[in-house]
């Protein structure tokens, strides 16, 4: 037995050494369970009259006139407890502080009908104290467990045990586990089998950076983190199983941001033998759709995903995540300034054919106050401040356009704009020009940024479709050269044929994304099974067979072995649970995330590895400061 506890009924009590804290030593009834006969969330009316036995954290104490109330929590609830100052247990509960962990003992009594609290399961009951043990005392807390509030994050992961108390976040974190429970049911009930794939394997190049580890046993050789399943589920595929799934983490040494957690983060990984990428959308979709329907909280969630081609999306909406809560459309309309008096837009028109004029239409809300120069000149301003030269525009008003624009284009032109985009007074429209491939990002934003600002963007619904046909490759200037625009194992749409001969960037792959409410939330494929498609595939963007037989040796020698057609997809978990708990940030549903600068500050990791190690793995420092 540890050095100063005393045992009762061979239970661990009080450190005697501190009297003055623990005036008495309660009496425990060994009849009843050492430390709860129910939780803190359980007591109702139809307890009332009943002697129970409750153990939790002091989420607070309250003194009202001599009553003292202490608000007792658990995973499960909150209970509130009173004592007066005529039971032999109020000198304790005086020295009772936040976070205390308590056994209570006491008879379950119904409130006042004007003391009820509807908000919680226990409102209609509180408990009057007979006895309290103090199971753990607790320091001065640095940083506050009730009331949520905004607190600076490197505290709140320093102490990540007592942010995890905080309501909202032990409710989110509650909120996942449960999320992925119901996508590991869905899965199930399509017909999926789960399977584990290594977390030890070969460094792979699939677009991130690898964290790598040393082996001890093979001097000067490493082992990696993997990017993601992407291979071992494609081989298990090969190996004849029809449906895989996994609840797979991922790890990726990228730098962190708000929607991507850095180091590790969660997929529900897929794969299906004998689809084609219709039969991935219609399989995994309605499994989808049912998860966000059951954690929506009441909000609408789009049944039918809408399929969009890639082009199309960049040119509706400026991006290829589009948030369709939003209602905008981006309309191009270089005709309307070509030749026109705007000579900003008409001289580029005129020096290049492939410039383009779109328009960001402002469509008003109904009742709401007319858009006018103030808001025009905001928005200008907010594109100065992203780094462009400024954000063209019309406003409408008694029946004529106004601003420099109209001025300069004229009546005729400016009526027509109107027309085409659907515009009436009280509305506006915003212009970019340029290459479209330079420019429509920040059309893009700009669309958000209007539709945000006019509140017309539909936040009661989760809007969940289809990216489709997205480019096989990219040009990458920075490297002077081909590369792939997504997932390497894709299908080229043409096949081998498609490769020897159309022109590369012009090529389109089975290769969809998900997206909801602006996010990116999966990514997937059919993926190329045929040994010289593949080799092919790498030879355009600079890798010779001999390197593809060595990076991917596993996979190129199974499809020489009989390869289905086979095809999945990736959902990011951690992404989903975010957007089902309504936040904005990875860390606030994660139950133990890295801080911006990757580190743990709750573990300490990274930290440095000691000489004995660093020897036992043949690894010396060359550190520069």
């Amino acid at each position: 037995m540890p050095r100063g506890l005393t045992r009762t009924g061979g239970h661990a009590l009080f450190p005697p050494e501190n009297p003055a804290l623990f005036p008495s030593k309660p009496s425990i009834d060994m009849t009843i369970h050492r430390y709860r006969t129910h939780t803190c969330g359980a007591l109702t009316a139809g307890d009332a009259g009943n002697n129970v036995r409750l153990s939790g954290w002091v989420h607070r104490v309250r003194d009202h006139g001599g009553l003292l109330f202490i608000d007792l929590r658990d995973h499960y609830g909150i209970t509130q407890c009173v004592i007066d100052p005529d039971s032999a247990a109020f000198p304790l509960a005086e020295k009772v502080r936040s976070e205390w962990v308590l056994r209570i003992d006491g008879e379950v009594k119904l409130r006042d009908a004007a003391a009820v609290n509807p908000n919680i399961p226990t409102g209609t009951i509180e408990i009057f104290i007979r006895e309290i043990e103090v199971l753990s005392a607790a320091k001065e807390l640095p940083l506050p467990v009730f009331g949520d509030q905004d607190y600076p994050e490197d505290i709140r992961l320093r102490y990540r045990f007592l942010d995890l108390r905080r309501e909202k976040l032990h409710a989110n974190i509650v909120k996942r586990t449960k999320i992925i429970s119901a996508m590991r049911a869905g899965m199930g009930g399509a017909g999926f089998t789960e399977f584990s794939t290594p977390i030890l394997t070969a460094s792979s190049p699939e677009g991130a950076r690898d964290f790598l580890v040393p082996s001890r046993i093979h001097p000067g050789k490493f082992f990696a983190l993997p990017q993601a399943p992407q291979q071992y589920k494609q081989l298990l595929m090969v190996a004849g199983f029809d449906r895989y799934f996994q609840v797979a983490p991922c790890f990726r040494d990228e730098d962190p941001r708000a929607d991507r957690l850095p180091g590790e983060f969660y997929q529900l990984d897929l794969e299906m033998s004998f689809v084609t990428q219709e039969d991935v959308w219609n399989t995994v979709e309605p499994v989808m759709t049912a998860v966000f329907e059951q954690f929506s909280d009441g909000k609408r969630v789009t049944k039918g995903w809408p399929r969009i081609p890639y082009d199309t999306a960049i040119r509706k909406y400026g991006s290829d995540k589009p948030d369709l809560r939003n209602p905008i459309e981006i309309q191009g309309v270089t005709e309307h300034f070509a030749g026109s008096g705007f000579k900003v837009f008409a001289n580029q028109i005129e020096a290049d054919p492939k410039v383009e004029v779109w328009a960001i239409p402002a469509k008003n809300k109904a009742g709401a106050e007319p858009i006018g120069r103030a808001f025009c000149d905001r928005m200008n301003a907010w594109a100065q401040g992203e780094g462009q030269p400024g954000l063209g525009y019309i406003f409408f008003k008694d029946g004529t356009g106004s601003g420099p624009i109209a001025k300069n284009i004229g009546e005729e032109r400016t009526a027509a704009l109107k027309a085409q985009l659907g515009l009436d007074d009280g509305d506006a429209v915003f212009f970019v020009a340029g290459r479209p491939e330079k420019f429509y990002k920040f059309a893009g934003e700009a669309r958000t940024k209007v539709g945000t600002d006019l509140g017309v963007v539909d936040t009661e619904q989760f809007a969940l479709c289809w990216i489709v046909d997205f480019p096989f490759y990219e040009w990458s200037e920075e490297e002077k050269r081909i590369d792939f625009a997504h997932n390497p194992f894709s299908m080229p749409q043409g096949g081998l044929e498609g490769l020897n001969s159309a022109d590369p960037l012009s090529l389109k792959a089975y290769q969809y994304d998900a997206v909801c409410n602006g996010f990116e939330i999966a990514s997937g494929s059919i993926r190329n099974q045929e040994p010289e498609t593949m080799v092919k595939a790498f030879e355009l963007t600079g890798k010779s067979r001999e390197e593809v037989e060595e990076q991917f040796g596993g996979l190129y020698r199974a499809f020489q072995y009989g390869a289905p057609p086979h095809g999945g997809a990736a959902f990011g978990i951690d992404r989903i649970v975010m957007l089902l708990c309504g936040v904005q940030n990875l860390r606030e549903i994660t139950a133990f995330p890295m801080n911006q600068q990757a580190e743990d500050l709750l573990m300490g990791a990274p930290s440095p590895a000691d000489n004995k190690q660093l020897r036992e793995l043949s690894i010396r420092l060359n550190v520069q400061s």
